[in-house]
């Protein structure tokens, strides 16, 4: 009997954990993030510039292996998919560094700065444990992926077609 009832409450408790968003909270949408000239800006203003258009959010940092590594095979995706809008994120330690990293390893797209990290209310409504990270956004701006940590993942592509 009681592992027919620890069976329930995992069942039970794993159900309310996997559902994936579809929009982004009011709280994470006023943090403030910086943008390339050290201003300041909220993540809800910055997304709703994109309105109309499809966004791959990138999440990542100079300092991280993965993301690094990664950058050829993002460079790639990009160049396939030009109408795509590319935000990255970066969770780097100072603007320095991620604005130095911009130039030295030639990423294209928008760029902003997340200053309160994955510890900040955006970080935390995404759950940030492993960067990369990818989120794809549709026209409407709602999320029609909320998480893959490569962009060869199949998902980040059959979201990108809907």
């Amino acid at each position: 009997m009681k592992k027919i009832v620890l069976i329930v409450m995992i069942i039970s408790f794993s159900g309310c954990c996997f559902e994936t968003p579809t929009e982004f909270t009011e709280a994470s949408l006023t943090e403030e993030f910086v943008t390339l000239t050290d201003e300041e800006i909220a993540i809800g203003e910055i997304l709703s510039k994109y309105q109309g258009k499809k966004v791959l959010i990138d999440v990542w940092a100079s300092w991280c292996k993965d993301c690094i590594v990664r950058l050829p095979k993002l460079k790639e995706f990009q160049r396939e998919n030009p109408e795509i809008v590319y935000l990255f994120l970066s969770l780097d330690k100072s603007t320095r560094s991620w604005k130095s990293a911009i130039d030295r390893l030639g990423i294209k797209g928008e760029h902003f700065f997340m200053q309160a990290g994955k510890k900040g209310t955006f970080g935390k409504f995404l759950d940030l444990w492993w960067i990369p990270r990818y989120v794809v956004l549709d026209e409407n701006g709602k999320i029609t992926l909320y998480k893959a940590t490569k962009i060869t993942d199949k998902n980040i592509v059959q979201a990108l077609k809907k």
